[in-house]
């Protein structure tokens, strides 16, 4: 009996004691480990703009283990150190659902790393079998309000020996908006911007990217390979996997495609800090360029798209040999026309050749007719296996200058004018992200983007601060045709500006737009041709709105030292004054490096049958 007792109570003190071994070991944490910089990113918190405290971006309570856990990271690390302590396993286990944070806190607390059954984790990484990580940018693409400035995804590299087809079959991280399938463009802008839609990390082959980027959106895409080491992808891989199937609310600025992944890169590699370089806005051609600076780059490869492509396929071939190609394209001429026959075995294989990509090109991106398609590309097909050693057309050559090393997307602009006899001086700050003007290197050629643009004037007479224009939101696409593309320009902007009442210049609400055709003249000059219509809405006019179709005709110039905008508009108000409103405006810009561009301005206006001149010069600094 005494024995019995003994050993009753000699299994009650191990008992406690292991209980009080346990509690020691949590009251002797490390001082503010929940403030430990891994951790924030591993909870994706950030501290609060206004006191010290914390809060996740996460916006799922699955990615949670405490129920303050989104606005306490202490509780949380109390809660996961606590769920990861406990014995067992399985997918459901803290240790299987969040096998990053475990392998941090085990780590920074020296615990066991006993190993534990998670069946789904282990089935899933072994599935994606990552070696390396390329970051992956999809150039910018206007026509979607998605994807106007690019987009990044992560590429999960396996083994391979330089096997491009390994490559194709990789799988991808991507982070986007998951938007409803009847959402419209205008909405789904709308609603990314204010953060509508629930924000899903996916993984996809990257085949099916290639062929939604690189071949239907025809958007060239640059690999950036990153130098992480085995121990820094697994940990990419884990915290991926603590994400994959959480919500975190998309916004189309700032929480967008690249921030989510730049949290990731963080979190495989402590130290990288790269959110921090994220202010206003997170543009993803910036976010490369903050990977690239990070050192974190080992190689970069250029993918043309679809459509670059074709198009240097043609502009490959002699401009009296396009010609034929595109009358064979559309069935002006046949494969054996005297006009094919007369040119050399060489020169018949290479326009047989840029034609057949072209065709199958506009099969499959326009859906031309397949009764037209696939009979001319059989014959163009037969038509070149009849002709033996002929020169290959050249291959794309990569852009001497890629995205991420065009001009910073911040720019800052100061500087002096008049506006009919009276002088000012203008500051001007654009958030992002490239205009018509500037240093054309590492962006589309006749493309404009901007947004947030604020524009205030000193006027010298009076010392009077004024507004003079707010941009919300300004597009502009001045896309070539040619006899194989047809684009249409476009432009769309809205915001507020100044407007000239007859009596007075007020700042007033407006939304404009426009469509029409622009037309190459030489390699970096292009005319354009834009039906306009603008909308101005503000007490001070007459009926409360004013309405005005119009016309905007000018040329473009633009190379790597200067940039030159010239041209004509004509509005015809038709609502509150009946009038008409004729501008000749005349805009250079003399670019220094990418750093910095001088620019001048000037604009002849007939409006309310006075004339008025306007001129500017100055700097623009990017940053």
């Amino acid at each position: 009996m005494g024995f019995t007792l003994r050993s009753g109570q000699a299994i009650l003190w191990l008992a406690c004691s292991t209980t009080a071994w346990a509690q020691t070991e949590v009251l002797t944490l490390p001082e503010n480990l929940h403030q430990h910089p891994t951790w924030l990113t591993l909870g994706h918190y950030h501290q609060d703009t206004l006191g010290e405290s914390y809060t996740s971006q996460a916006d799922d309570p699955g990615f949670f283990l405490s129920q303050s856990g989104k606005t306490s990271p202490k509780a949380e690390l109390d809660a996961t150190l606590k769920a990861i302590q406990q014995p067992g396993g399985g997918d459901e286990h803290a240790r299987c659902r969040f096998p990053a944070r475990d392998a941090w806190l085990r780590e920074q607390l020296d615990l066991p790393d006993t190993p534990v059954n998670c069946p789904a984790f282990e089935e899933w990484s072994g599935t994606l079998n990552t070696e390396n990580v390329t970051l992956v940018f999809a150039a910018s693409y206007l026509n979607s309000p998605s994807s106007m400035f690019g987009h990044t995804f992560l590429r999960l590299d396996p083994p391979q020996d330089d096997d491009e087809a390994d490559l194709l079959l990789a799988n991808t991280i991507s982070y986007a908006a998951d938007a409803a399938e009847h959402d419209n463009e205008l909405l789904f802008a709308y609603r990314g911007i204010f953060g509508g839609y629930p924000g899903i990390t996916s993984i996809k082959p990257y085949y099916e990217m290639i062929r939604l980027y690189n071949d239907i959106e025809h958007r060239d895409l640059w690999e950036y390979t990153l130098n992480l080491d085995q121990q820094e992808v697994d940990t990419l891989i884990a915290h991926t996997w603590e994400i994959q199937d959480k919500n975190f609310d998309y916004y189309f600025f700032d929480e967008n495609c690249a921030y989510r992944l730049l949290a990731l890169i963080d979190a495989a590699r402590p130290g990288t800090s790269l959110l921090d370089e994220v202010s206003t806005h997170a543009i993803p051609s910036d976010t490369v360029r903050w990977v690239r600076d990070a050192g974190l780059v080992e190689s970069v490869n250029y993918r043309p798209s679809a459509a670059t492509s074709v198009a240097h396929s043609l502009d490959s071939l002699p401009a009296e040999h396009q010609t034929i190609a595109a009358a064979i394209a559309n069935g002006y001429l046949t494969v054996d026309a005297p006009e094919v026959r007369n040119l050399s075995n060489n020169e018949q294989a290479q326009l047989f050749d840029a034609t057949y990509d072209y065709v199958r090109y506009q099969s499959e991106a326009e859906a031309w007719p397949r009764e037209h398609a696939a009979p001319l590309s059989h014959q163009l097909l037969v038509a070149r296996s009849q002709i033996d050693n002929a020169e290959a057309l050249p291959d794309v050559p990569e852009p001497q200058v890629r995205d991420d090393q065009g001009h910073d997307t911040f720019r800052v602009s100061l500087g002096t004018g008049q506006l009919a006899g009276s002088e000012f001086t203008q500051l001007t700050l654009r958030p992002a992200y490239h205009d018509v003007l500037d240093p054309p290197e590492g962006y589309r050629g006749g493309a404009q983007l901007q947004f947030l643009r604020l524009d205030a004037r000193l006027y010298h007479s009076n010392n009077e601060l004024q507004v003079e224009r707010i941009t919300g939101v300004e597009i502009r696409s001045l896309s070539p045709r040619n006899p194989f593309f047809a684009p249409i320009s476009w432009q769309v902007g809205f915001g507020g500006r100044r407007t000239d009442t007859g009596t007075d210049r007020v700042l007033t609400p407006y939304l404009e737009g426009g469509a029409g055709g622009s037309w190459r003249l030489g390699d970096n000059t292009q005319a354009f041709a834009i039906a306009t219509a603008d909308l101005e809405i503000d007490d001070d006019l007459r009926r409360g709105y004013d309405a005005a179709p119009g016309a905007d005709l000018g040329l473009l110039h633009q190379n790597n030292r200067f940039s030159l905008l010239a041209g004509a508009k004509t509005k015809a108000w038709i609502v509150s004054s009946q009038h008409r409103q004729d501008q000749l405006y005349l805009e250079g810009n003399w670019h220094i490096g990418r750093e910095f561009s001088l620019f001048t301005k000037f604009s002849r206006e007939d409006h309310f049958d006075r004339y008025q001149s306007t001129w500017q010069a100055g700097l623009h600094a990017y940053f």
